[in-house]
């Protein structure tokens, strides 16, 4: 159904704010007409904005929504899940348990104004199915690792062949099911250099060839993984991946924090991608060189790694880790970081089909916020205000492809509350297992 928005703020990273706008969007979910005072089109949905914000939507690159689980618990006692013993583990959880989790945290994320999301975790078919029921676009792939689950939490690294292969093969089928069903594209996911070995990385390396999909990964996010690195391989985990033939720009690395000089002249030089999750990073002291990593070549998206879906969260803590690191440089402005979340993560994740923009014959994905709310004023700088102050509390209503998939903070197609529910008692039954 064709959609007419009328009086609204419409707020882009390269075109800054314009007030008084309309915004037609065509039956074929694309974005028909923008302009003052336009002519609805016949049959369409005529919404008053009253001057709400309207902004695209926002591209989160890198999470594992059924790890929501352990948010408020781990920030105060590890960097991550998987090597931490005395909380649930992804490798107790059931289908049914990861879509009941996956289902709470891609609804937060829509609701928080994701439209294009990032998953990958164990049982992938489950993160799928979520997004599906939601609507909104998700690249989606299956955790693939070949190092004992259960040893890592105790800080070990023990090879288990038979749990590469189960993983390997989950992935395989989720992207055969899966892909370009819907909103739906899958990826490649191999969990970590550290988790991973080298055989699995050049399997990795094959499939990527062969299929044309982008390499998920972590890389470099704790001391702990670089040490292992130089310990198994006698090289950094950059210098790793660029020896096994995945450093390029179709490679999606997430945090990019314990990094010598040389890995990020080698990861810039490549052309590669961070997923720069600044909310989880700085949650235990860290914070990525991205000022250097961007000076470098590298492409910088922002994500919000399940440790929150507040991207405008990770907006501000990118500005105030950038700054930080950099010795309080004010190279970095809200704009840019604005463009990071939206286009910019649009741009360097492929086969999803936003553009991360607003204009003319562009996909309709985009969100309205709060007209009323008081820490968006004054507007006088729209994307000032929005990174500097805003929240995933202001967006009151999401659009993917012409589709209201929120309105009025609730999701439109699934039931928030059984939802909530739901995802409370198996978080409930997971960590009385771990205290037991």
């Amino acid at each position: 159904m064709a959609s007419h928005l009328r009086n609204v703020s419409l707020l882009t990273p390269d075109s800054g704010m314009k007030k008084g706008v309309d915004l037609v969007v065509g039956d074929d979910g694309r974005i028909a007409a923008i302009g003052p005072d336009l002519p609805p089109l016949p049959g369409a949905e005529v919404i008053d904005g009253r001057g709400a914000l309207c902004l695209p939507g926002f591209v989160n690159s890198h999470n594992h929504s059924p790890l929501m689980i352990v948010r408020g618990m781990i920030e105060d006692v590890s960097f991550a899940p998987a090597y931490t013993p005395g909380v649930p583990q992804g490798h107790w959880l059931s289908d049914e348990e990861t879509l009941a989790l996956a289902r709470l945290g891609v609804m937060e994320m829509l609701c928080a104004g994701a439209t294009t999301i990032v998953d990958y975790y164990r049982c992938p078919e489950a993160l799928a199915r979520a997004a599906q029921e939601f609507g909104l676009r998700a690249m989606v792939g299956g955790r693939v690792m070949d190092m004992d689950s259960a040893a890592l939490s105790e800080g070990r690294f023990a090879r288990d062949a038979a749990l590469g292969e189960a993983t390997l093969g989950a992935a395989l089928a989720v992207q055969e099911k899966w892909d370009g069903k819907g909103r739906i594209s899958t990826i490649l996911a191999p969990h970590a250099p550290d988790s991973c070995s080298r055989e699995m990385f050049l399997r990795m390396r094959d499939l990527a060839e062969k299929s044309g999909k982008q390499i998920h990964t972590h890389l470099s996010q704790s001391p702990m993984e670089v040490e292992q690195l130089l310990a198994r391989e006698g090289m950094t985990p950059t210098e790793f991946l660029e020896d096994v033939g995945v450093l390029n720009p179709d490679l999606i690395a997430a945090h990019c924090i314990f990094m010598s000089e040389s890995d990020i002249a080698r990861f810039g030089a490549a052309g590669a991608v961070v997923a720069h999750a600044p909310i989880g990073n700085a949650s235990f002291g860290a914070a990525a060189p991205v000022k250097a990593l961007l000076e470098a070549g590298a492409t910088i998206t922002l994500c919000t790694d399940t440790k929150s879906a507040d991207m405008f969260e990770a907006m501000r803590m990118a500005l105030a880790a950038a700054r930080w690191r950099a010795g309080m440089s004010f190279d970095f402005d809200a704009a840019q970081v604005l463009g990071w979340a939206t286009q910019g993560g649009a741009a360097a994740l492929r086969g999803h089909g936003a553009s991360g923009r607003l204009r003319v014959g562009d996909p309709a994905d985009l969100i309205l916020l709060d007209p009323d709310a008081p820490n968006l004023r004054p507007q006088i700088d729209g994307a000032g205000i929005v990174v500097h102050s805003g929240n995933a509390g202001n967006v009151t209503d999401v659009m993917v492809e012409g589709e209201w998939l929120v309105r009025h903070r609730r999701p439109t197609r699934v039931d928030m509350t059984e939802v909530v529910h739901t995802a409370q008692q198996v978080c409930e039954g997971l960590w009385a297992r771990a205290a037991a």
